[in-house]
């Protein structure tokens, strides 16, 4: 994570969302952070909820803990599908993921 991403998330609330479509199955987000995501049974990862409940739905977010914050952050920069989105949640602009500008 660099200084700047680091400036960008801030104090922030952020989120983070699979696109499963481009979603390779190599399960390394998994490895990284298995509170926030979990492979299911199609071999595709998903983000699951605070209360530990796979969501399924496409474009599902679930918030980032700042305690997991480095660890969803390499998630996103280490999957092979570039497909982890993280995003602030107040104005949606990507801070982690394939559309950080």
């Amino acid at each position: 994570m660099t200084v700047q991403q680091e400036a960008a998330a801030g104090d922030e609330a952020l989120e983070v969302w699979i696109d499963q479509d481009l979603c390779t199955g190599d399960g390394i987000c998994a490895q990284y952070a298995p509170e926030v995501f979990e492979l299911d049974i199609d071999g595709l990862a998903y983000v699951k909820s605070a209360d530990d409940e796979l969501l399924q739905a496409p474009g599902a977010t679930t918030p980032v803990p700042l305690t997991l914050l480095r660890d969803v952050a390499d998630s996103a920069k280490e999957c092979p599908g570039d497909c982890i989105h993280v995003r602030r949640v107040s104005d949606r602009v990507e801070v982690y993921g394939p559309d950080v500008e």
